[in-house]
């Protein structure tokens, strides 16, 4: 992640095959979703045990592309993930392990965000990007730039349970000038069926200077080549949920938790707090009759400081304001900012270090009551 004083720098800167049946704070790309490797992360693959001497396509200085032998690992061999065949996508298969699932025997929301980090890491290296938990092309690392995400938004249709197994396939494609997007679709294997969809827009910063800066020619002609040719979007709808602002959590709040620590194993491989993590620490300060009765249907995470060890956090929850009163006296609420019981329930979150009450994080999370146990 980056020194917090990294992210005042970003604020004066910007004033965002096998196949089954700106004046925020971002958190550093050293992890996948968050911390624990990038954008296009680290990891990589084809499935297919006798496939050696793949072809990798590494953008130099002097050409665009040059062609290096990659020799598969034995985890390369072992894993279930493979490119599309037009190579503008990266699929994997993963068995949902027991220590995965939580108290309703299905994969928590960690567990998902995990898995989108795992298959984007992959994802990097199979198309050659480097492996130090930055997912930098040659040029980035040249420069010394790196990849800092600042929204993530997972939308979640059915858990899977123990022993499910999940088809995961992801892609890279730019976003404007500053930046570039990853959007995943998740899939029972079983099935076919979409279980989930996800999306996160990343941004480039100087390592050094720990300033953002649009993504140059020279990088952006080393990342086309791995962008699919027209635009395709985990969320092509108009107005969906991924573009939703997430509004500021007045204090005092309705639900908190205060005086979080990191743990040492929330820590990733440059000392600073994982952005799963984060999501734990949204859910601690969930009021707990909501926890009993819903589950999570989205979650949206803007991210605007960095966390280290030592920080001590507040986590803070209050329930979203409901804006279109008269649509709910149509439903029977009697225009009041309480939604009818059958309606899906949202919140507004705030992570906020506990020494200044500076934001760590803002969330907005949508809840549906949880399906009959068979």
């Amino acid at each position: 992640m980056l020194l917090r004083t990294t992210f005042q720098a970003c604020n004066a800167t910007i004033g965002d095959n096998n196949q089954c049946s700106s004046k925020r704070f971002f958190n550093s790309n050293s992890v996948s979703i968050g911390c624990r490797k990038s954008f296009i992360s680290s990891s990589s693959s084809s499935s297919s045990a006798g496939r050696v001497g793949l072809v990798r396509a590494v953008a130099t200085n002097e050409t665009k592309s040059k062609q290096v032998a990659y020799e598969p690992s034995l985890a390369d061999r072992l894993r279930l993930g493979s490119m599309s065949e037009d190579r503008m996508s990266y699929k994997e298969k993963f068995i949902v392990r027991c220590y995965e699932v939580g108290i309703n025997k299905t994969a928590t929301v960690e567990t998902i965000a995990n898995l989108l980090q795992e298959v984007g890491c992959n994802h990097a290296q199979m198309v050659g990007f480097s492996t130090d938990g930055f997912a930098t092309t040659h040029t980035m690392r040249k420069l010394h730039l790196i990849w800092v995400t600042a929204r993530l938004y997972i939308e979640i249709y059915k858990y899977p349970a123990w022993s499910d197994v999940v088809e995961i396939e992801t892609w890279c494609q730019s976003e404007g000038r500053i930046g570039t997007r990853r959007d995943w679709i998740l899939k029972d294997c079983a099935t076919g069926e979409v279980i989930g969809r996800a999306t996160s827009k990343w941004l480039m910063m100087n390592q050094d200077t720990r300033r953002l800066q649009k993504v140059t020619d020279e990088v952006r002609d080393e990342l086309l080549i791995y962008f699919p040719k027209e635009l395709r979007l985990a969320f092509p709808e108009e107005n969906n949920g991924s573009l939703k602002k997430i509004a500021k959590l007045d204090d005092p709040a309705e639900y908190s938790k205060l005086g979080l620590v990191p743990r040492r194993a929330d820590l990733d491989m440059n000392q600073h707090v994982n952005n799963v993590t984060y999501i734990g620490w949204v859910l601690e300060s969930m009021p707990q009759e909501i926890i009993d009765t819903h589950e999570l249907q989205t979650i949206t995470l803007d991210y605007r400081r960095e966390c280290q060890q030592d920080d001590v956090v507040d986590s803070l929850t209050s329930v979203e304001p409901i804006e279109d009163a008269a649509a709910l006296e149509i439903q029977g609420a009697n225009g009041s900012a309480t939604a009818p019981k059958d309606v899906n329930k949202s919140f507004l979150h705030l992570l906020r270090l506990s020494s200044d009450g500076l934001e760590i994080n803002r969330c907005r999370t949508e809840w549906r009551k949880k399906p009959a146990r068979i």
